[in-house]
Formats: C-alpha cells, structure tokens, sequence
C-alpha cells in the first residue's frame, strides 16, 4: 500500500442516534503510533485524566527510552479539539492555539535513560475531550521505542507468524484481480484499477468460488502470485445479518449459529491457516453492521426493529463474532478487525459508549482483547473523511452547529475525529495501545459539481452547515448507493495518527442493494432506501432515499455508479 443518553433515535442499517447529554471520557493511556528520526532517542508517554465535564486534570508522565538528556527537555502535543490549560505543576506550559508546549522545570533539566518525569496541568473544554494522539519529546515521537521506525522502502522481512503493529506499514496489499477488470472495463476506470480492495466472503459458497468467482484459496494464491504482502478479507455471514436492512440479508436464519461455525468460519479458518500463507498477513474485517444495529434498533418499532430484537435476545451476533474472532485470532498473522459503524450511526453520546462497551464484552468473550487487532468505520458508507469547512466547535450567531438539522446533536462530523476518539474510548476499556483504526475511504469523497468552495452563510446555523459540509447527501441516515458520491482517498497506509490505513473494503462500483426487487439465490432481499422513488421514513427524517437508479443487487458491478464515483472523485483521478 502506498504510504504517502439523553434519547435515541433508532438507525437504520447505516442509521443515526442522537442524545445530548456531556460525553465523560474514561482515563486511560493514550496509544502513540509514529516513529522517531534518530536511533539514539525514544519515549513513551501514559496520559491520564481526571474529567468532570466541562474541565479536567492530567498527569503526562514522560519516560526517556533513549540515551540519556542533558541541558533541558521540550514536550509538546496538540489538542484534538478546543481544550484549554488553566494551570500547570512540573514544567513551564504555553499553549498557541491547539498546540501545547511544556519546558522543564529549573530543577529538572537531566533525564537519564528510563528516568520519568510527570507534568500536569488543569484544563477546560467544551464538546469532546480526546486526549492528544502524539506528544513528542526533544522532537522524537514518543511511540514507546528506540530506533527508527517508519515504515521500510522494501518489503516487510517480518518472520512468518510475527504480527506487526500495522500490517499495512510497508506492504504491497493485494489488488483483487475480478474488481481490476471491472473498474479497468469503465472508461477512465484503468487509472484506479490497481488499487487493493476488499475480498468479501459474504456467503458459504463464496469461499470455495461461486458463479464462477474466485474463491478464497484462489485470492490468497494469486496474493502469493502478485508478491502482495497483505490481504483484505471481509467475514461476513452472521445468522440473521444486517436485521435492520433487507438489501443485504444474509442466506443464514436467526438460530443457526452452528451453521454458520462449523460451515463458514470453520472452513475459512482451516484455510487461512495453511502454512502455504503463513507469510502473508491477512487482514480480516469481521462482519460489518452487526453489533451496532443491536445498540440503535432495537426496542419497539417496526419489523426490522424486531428482527434485531430478535438477535439481541438469542446473542447470535454476539456468539458468532466471538467464535470467529477467536478461531481467526489464533493464526498468527490473521489480524482481526471489528466494524464501529461511522459517525452517523454511533456518534451520539448514546451510542457511543454504549457501543464500546458492547465491542469489548463480545471480544472479551472471544478469550482475549489481543484477539483484535483494530477497528474500522465507514465501511460501505459514505462519511466524509474530513470536514474542511466546519467543525464541531463552530456557532453560528451563538448557536452550535450541533444544533443544525444536519448534525443534530452528534459529537462528531467526519470520520477521522470519529475514529480517533473512539480509539481512545476503546483503549480506555483495556484494548493495548497498540490498536488500530482503518476507514474506509471508498466513497466518501465527494467531489463533483456540489462541493463547496469554503464555509456557507452564517445566517443561521443551518444555512451555514448546508452550505459548508462536502457530504452531500440528503441525510446522514442514507446509505444505499447514494448519488453524487466520489471516491475518497486512495487507499494509504499510516496516513494518521492512531490510523493504520485509509481502505476501499468497499470495492467502488459494487451496488448497496436493487433498486427494486430481483430474485436472486443469495438471500439477498429488497430494501425501500435503495429505491429512488422511496420518501424515506422517522430513520432518515422522512427525506427521500438519494439512491442511484437501476441497481443490481448488493455485491453486483454496477456500471453507472462506478462512473459517478470515478468522476466526483476527491482528490481528483489523475
């Protein structure tokens, strides 16, 4: 890969929730993923927090990994959003903006090797409270080593079975030969057609080929063939799956777990773990959708709510995920990945950690946290990785912009703060420090004629956030093959603190879901968001779908959805 609760609204499958009580964010120790420039330095920093909403206290304990400092240390980090230091003990603070910049004390200007010392300060802040992403210490990232890491020039020598920080640091990850074709078919499509995507095991015929598609062995031999480094393999055939929608229903039913153990996770397993791969390391990204449907749609309402009341009561979803990330967690260089929605569906303060909380019993309940390697979000979604001309903190005329229609009360407003913040919520929870987020980038560029040139009228809040936001779409709540959508950012490796890469699990120009009903053998049903005539309903605020025409079911190539994404591609397709 190139490395350049206070209410609840139930979503839908790519839905929303919102609440407007103060989000408290646990202490806990901040993980740190970049590399120092010089072999003789290193650092590691433990940052803990103290929160009453509204204000806080931290402790920055700093230890010297490295060769011993003489003459005066420098700290330094930027906040992740508005926060404020009031007052400092053990160092001089100054802060310009975001950036925070902390001197030793007279009487401590030496620290030796595995010597620490411990600043803290007092702070307030409105909004979010994330902690800082990467501090730095004379300069050199403290990312808990000594030495230069950044990613290697060649190709990973990491012995067989060594599981990397990032296994997308410094690797060549696999194009998927059958998504190639497709795209290199499209007129102009050749100039992304060597981009790795997703290889999505969506069905119990899919791993050994169906229709005549390659199967699961097939992709991992051609990955040998290609020299690739890493692999992208979607798991995803949950009984019951994707209860809140019906474009992507599943071919298994509630109750049949066994089936789904013994004849789809099993067998991927056994394949996986031939040692015939055991150089390669596979990235499996396990079973999108799922457990966040059992945060926002459930309780009382229409047929697919009860059909995910249904899994929440029998703990199916729960028992598969853990069954898989187990079985796929004990290969040594399987790394696991679990889906966290976006920041349309759980980025309200009901869902967010509420849905954390759920995503660390199911893998404490796999046996080990060190079963999963990371997280990713967006996946098959359309958020916008950054917002460039609003944020959070914005008010307009005295009124935050959580209180336009658009945001409503949400916490966050692109994906990237999204994932940092929810990294650090799940590092808070007991994950390592060493976790990471994938995004998936596939769609969400929003390019095109509609993008604004800059920040909308401060009117009113409203008008403001219209006119500023890139994400085009109707609602945040709309998720089935949305018109004016362009690819996102190329998929990229380390592209952000706390980020192992951006991704396209999501192959551009396969369909959300028909556009109307098709009979098919994959289970695969028809949902009213995929129809572009649909008015839409209480979960996307009554707005109309904003799905493309003419659709093939979900997973078919669909042509005319290829092009669009093609041509409001941000950044632009060279």
């Amino acid at each position: 890969m190139k490395t350049p609760a206070a209410r609840r609204r139930h979503g839908s499958r790519r839905g929303l929730a919102a609440a407007s009580a103060a989000l408290l964010l646990a202490s806990g120790t901040v993980a740190l993923t970049q590399a120092s420039a010089s072999a003789a330095a290193g650092c590691r920093v433990d940052y803990t927090t103290n929160d009453w909403g509204g204000g806080f206290t931290a402790n920055v304990a700093v230890t010297n990994l490295g060769d011993p400092i003489t003459g005066g240390w420098t700290l330094e980090w930027d906040f992740p959003g508005n926060q404020r230091v009031t007052s400092g003990w053990n160092g001089t603070f100054a802060q310009s903006g975001a950036h925070v910049t902390v001197t030793n004390p007279s009487w401590s200007s030496t620290l030796g090797t595995g010597a620490s010392v411990t600043p803290g300060f007092q702070a307030t802040y409105s909004g979010t409270n994330a902690a800082p992403a990467r501090f730095t210490l004379n300069g050199t990232v403290c990312d808990g080593s000594t030495g230069p890491t950044d990613p290697p020039t060649d190709p990973p020598t990491d012995p067989p079975g060594d599981r990397v920080d990032n296994p997308y640091a410094g690797a060549d990850v696999y194009v998927n030969p059958e998504w190639s074709a497709n795209a290199a078919s499209e007129p102009g499509g050749s100039a992304v057609a060597d981009e790795p995507t997703g290889v999505w095991m969506d069905r119990i015929a899919a791993i050994g080929g169906a229709n005549g598609r390659m199967g699961l062995r097939d992709h991992l031999d051609e990955a040998l063939d290609q020299g690739a480094d890493t692999i992208q393999v979607v798991v995803y055939n949950l009984p019951g799956r994707d209860c809140a929608a019906l474009a992507s229903n599943g071919e298994l039913g509630p109750d049949e777990i066994d089936r789904y153990k013994a004849e789809f996770i099993d067998p991927i397993a056994e394949i996986l773990g031939d040692d015939a791969y055991a150089d390669l390391r596979i990235v499996t990204v396990v079973e999108i959708d799922s457990l966040p449907n059992l945060i926002t749609n459930v309780g009382t309402g229409d047929v697919a709510t009860e059909n995910c009341n249904e899994m929440l009561e029998n703990g199916n979803y729960q028992n598969g995920i853990a069954y898989a990330l187990q079985k796929l967690g004990a290969i040594p260089n399987v790394y696991n990945y679990i889906d966290i929605g976006h920041h349309g569906w759980l980025g309200w303060d009901d869902n967010f950690s509420s849905s954390a909380d759920l995503l660390t019993e199911v893998a404490q309940q796999s046996g080990s946290l060190g079963n999963v390697a990371g997280f990713i979000t967006n996946t098959a979604n359309y958020g916008a990785l950054e917002e460039p001309y609003f944020s959070i903190g914005d008010s307009v005329n005295g009124t935050s912009v959580r209180q336009s229609s658009w945001v409503d009360w949400n916490r966050y407003v692109d994906e990237l703060s999204y994932a940092q913040a929810y990294r650090q919520e799940l590092i808070g929870n007991g994950f390592g420090q060493d976790i990471g987020m994938l995004i998936d980038t596939s769609r969400n560029g929003w390019g095109g004629p509609d993008r604004p040139a800059g920040p909308g009228p401060t009117t009113d809040v409203d008008a403001y956030v219209d006119g500023s936001r890139t994400d085009r779409r109707l609602h945040l709540g709309n998720w089935c093959n949305q018109a004016g959508a362009g690819l996102g950012e190329r998929p990229t490796a380390s592209p952000e603190p706390g980020i192992d890469a951006y991704v396209w699990i999501k192959p551009p120009g396969e369909s959300d879901g028909a556009s109307q009903e098709i009979p098919n053998d994959e289970g695969k049903g028809f949902d009213e968001m995929c129809d572009p005539a649909y008015g839409g309903n209480p979960r996307n605020g009554g707005n109309p779908s904003g799905a493309l025409p003419d659709a093939p079911i979900s997973g078919h190539w669909f042509s005319a959805q290829f092009r669009e994404l093609l041509a409001n591609a941000n950044p632009p397709v060279q």
